[in-house]
């Protein structure tokens, strides 16, 4: 029989692959935003989700709407896996992108937005303007804030680099170490493709940004480019 693509259908089959051990292990992904931590391995969510591909948009949020951790785990996977399919319409795109900010009050966490930014925001984005971004990265929440720099992974894997330079410019000394992390990460990408602008925009910050976000940066220099960078941080 195919699943039921409901999130009463969803929460069912997801209750029946809890582990109170992998609960345990996922305490760290509790928040004071309401998460509930159900116990299930995130390659269950994954393939579960990828069973229930073809939700209408309307059952995925319910889906988010679950104080579930795995749920919303479930929800935002689904959204991915809707965005990369080559038979989803432009018009269902920008329903994907429309839920997923119309919603971030649920999409709350990093790996929330890890799983599903590049794909369902970045992949819209990029023959479109970006100002969303922009506003995104001055949000009081962090979980949108880190969508604004996650977001241009997927414009820096088609060689576009100027949003992701001039975002993590913006948000450069965010007080979040998870901000810290994904401008570092992007940075990184970034410099895969433009080592020139990577190398300038180093030149300019890496006496006083911080220290994470030029480690991550830099991970991908030589050695001997590596530590000199480290070292005009540990000068000041």
């Amino acid at each position: 029989m195919p699943a039921l693509l409901t999130a009463a259908e969803f929460l069912k089959r997801l209750k029946a692959l809890r582990s109170p051990v992998i609960a345990k292990s996922h305490e760290h992904l509790a928040s004071n935003e309401g998460n509930t931590i159900l116990g299930v391995r995130m390659g269950q969510v994954f393939a579960l989700a990828k069973e229930h591909m073809n939700m209408e948009l309307g059952e995925v949020e319910v889906m988010l709407e679950s104080p579930i951790h795995e749920m919303r785990v479930g929800a935002v996977s689904i959204m991915d896996f809707q965005a990369r399919s080559k038979k989803t319409t432009d018009e269902r795109k920008k329903e994907l992108f429309d839920l997923y900010i119309r919603r971030h009050d649920r999409i709350n966490t990093w790996d929330l937005v890890d799983r599903s930014a590049p794909w369902v925001v970045g992949s819209y984005l990029l023959d479109k303007p970006r100002k969303i971004l922009y506003k995104l990265a001055k949000s009081k929440r962090m979980a949108e804030r880190r969508t604004a720099i996650v977001s241009t992974l997927f414009f820096i894997g088609k060689g576009d680099v100027e949003d992701a330079f001039k975002l993590a410019e913006i948000m450069l000394y965010d007080k979040e170490d998870l901000i810290h992390k994904a401008n570092g990460w992007a940075l990184r990408f970034a410099g895969d493709k433009d080592r020139k602008q990577l190398l300038k925009f180093l030149d300019k910050y890496a006496v006083d940004m911080p220290r994470v976000t030029l480690r991550y940066a830099t991970e991908h220099f030589e050695k001997k480019q590596r530590e000199y960078y480290m070292s005009v941080k540990d000068q000041k």
